[in-house]
């Protein structure tokens, strides 16, 4: 493990380096305060810390109030060397956000002890950071298909369309619904179900660039947020999903399952007013069209839609893909 030693004093530095090196540790040297925290300002700093009180430039106590202020998500051990030792300096060096210190001239032996505590505090304190942001990915994504849940993407969407308006950028989304998925529920079982949905989650995953968001909406249903998309991108994405699932053969126990699916595609630009949801019930309305079409295929809702009238109902305009002519003509 790195440890940062920030001493002033050469010969003391010297001893100290020595010492901590025969016990295991890597040291990285400062002379002073000022030179520490430029230290501590680089990637991979040490995040065991043994900071002399009397330093030249910023002294360990301004030093130890610093790296708190900061706020770090890894969390820094700081152990504090002082020749003080009235009761008040002691707390004065604690509040200052000390973990420990010690008096000089001290016992090495005593010192190996108290870095082998913070040695062990910091591995402690990574396992709670780990074990924390372990938890935050199982919030944020569907167990199942390992796709970012319906509150994760739905966060997700309402960013894009802050950003695209800040940006004046274009954004689509997708709706997307595995088509007779009931059918192969009663048919196969649910496990069969759950094995479909994985799937389409997978292939979902290998298509879509790095910065799109997909994500499973509920049941059998899922969202695509596609940044930068005007309504002809976005048919193309919706059409190359479309076949990428259209390929798919699930093996189980009874038999391989075809699996295809609908979308319904929407996008906006900057100067669109809509919201999360209308933006959603927009490409939902396109959805229904396409599987009132026949299945297996990508509606788009057209762009002279009202916003307001963006629902299932049959107030909504939607045009159903027919690949290369809609491309074509939107195109133009």
């Amino acid at each position: 493990m790195k440890v940062l030693v920030a001493e002033d004093e050469p010969i003391s530095r010297r001893m100290l380096e020595r010492s901590m090196r025969l016990w295991g540790f890597e040291v990285v040297l400062a002379q002073d305060g000022l030179q520490a925290l430029e230290i501590l300002s680089q990637p991979a700093a040490p995040k065991l810390l043994v900071l002399d009180w009397m330093m030249p430039g910023k002294d360990g106590v301004e030093l130890c109030r610093e790296i708190r202020q900061r706020r770090e998500e890894e969390y820094s051990y700081i152990l504090l060397l002082t020749s003080k030792r009235e009761h008040t300096d002691v707390l004065e060096g604690l509040e200052s956000g000390a973990d420990d210190y010690l008096t000089k001239p001290f016992d090495p032996q005593e010192l190996q002890v108290r870095l082998r505590t913070g040695k062990r505090i910091i591995g402690l304190m990574d396992e709670l950071v780990a074990a924390r942001e372990a938890l935050r990915e199982l919030a944020m994504h569907d167990a199942l298909t390992g796709l970012w849940n319906r509150a994760a993407v739905r966060d997700a969407l309402s960013e894009e369309l802050r950003r695209s308006r800040c940006e004046g950028a274009n954004l689509g989304v997708l709706v997307l619904d595995v088509d007779h998925f009931k059918k192969v529920n009663d048919t196969f079982g649910h496990l069969a179900g759950d094995a479909v949905l994985r799937e389409v989650g997978r292939a979902l995953r290998g298509i879509v660039r790095s910065y799109d968001m997909a994500g499973r909406y509920g049941g059998e249903e899922f969202l695509v947020v596609l940044p930068g998309c005007d309504e002809v991108t976005a048919v193309s994405h919706a059409e190359r999903v479309r076949k990428a699932i259209s390929r798919l053969e699930v093996p189980t126990e009874h038999g391989e399952i075809r699996v295809t699916a609908s979308i319904g595609v929407a996008a906006v630009d900057c100067k669109s007013e809509v919201g999360v949801d209308g933006l959603i019930e927009l490409a939902d309305a396109a959805l229904y069209s396409a599987k009132r079409s026949g299945r297996n295929c990508v509606a788009l809702a057209k762009r002279s839609v009202s916003m307001r009238a963006a629902t299932r109902s049959d107030q909504t305009e939607v045009s159903v893909v027919q690949p290369s002519k809609l491309l074509e003509a939107l195109a133009r």
